[in-house]
């Protein structure tokens, strides 16, 4: 079973039948912001997800929502999600799959 679901059967107060863990290795990426503005889309989500290992991408910013970079903001945009066999390829997915994605950002007014 994964870590998620264990935490979530512990939490709920459901049975584990075992603690055997799978073995392939798993991975998420927080998207980073690169500049703040509204976001419009994100392009490239096709592509990203057709790179090996790449599980799943969740996109949880909206459209028209202001992102700030950090140290300012305190959010990512979305994440990205891959299983490999080893750490090394999916840290690889990981990033293939990032350099695929475009976040179409306008930015704000700023007013003087």
């Amino acid at each position: 079973m994964s870590l998620a679901e264990l935490l979530i059967r512990h939490a709920c107060g459901l049975a584990i039948p075992t603690l055997a863990r799978e073995q392939r290795a798993a991975g998420a990426m927080m998207l980073p912001i690169p500049r703040a503005g509204f976001l419009q889309r994100v392009e490239g989500l096709d592509s990203a997800l057709r790179v090996p290992g790449i599980e799943d991408i969740a996109i949880t910013a909206k459209p028209a929502e202001k992102l700030l970079p950090f140290p300012e903001g305190a959010s990512y945009p979305g994440f990205i999600f891959a299983r490999g066999a080893t750490p090394q390829e999916v840290e690889q997915a990981l990033r293939t799959a990032y350099r695929q994605l475009r976040l179409i950002i306008t930015p704000a007014l700023q007013l003087v």
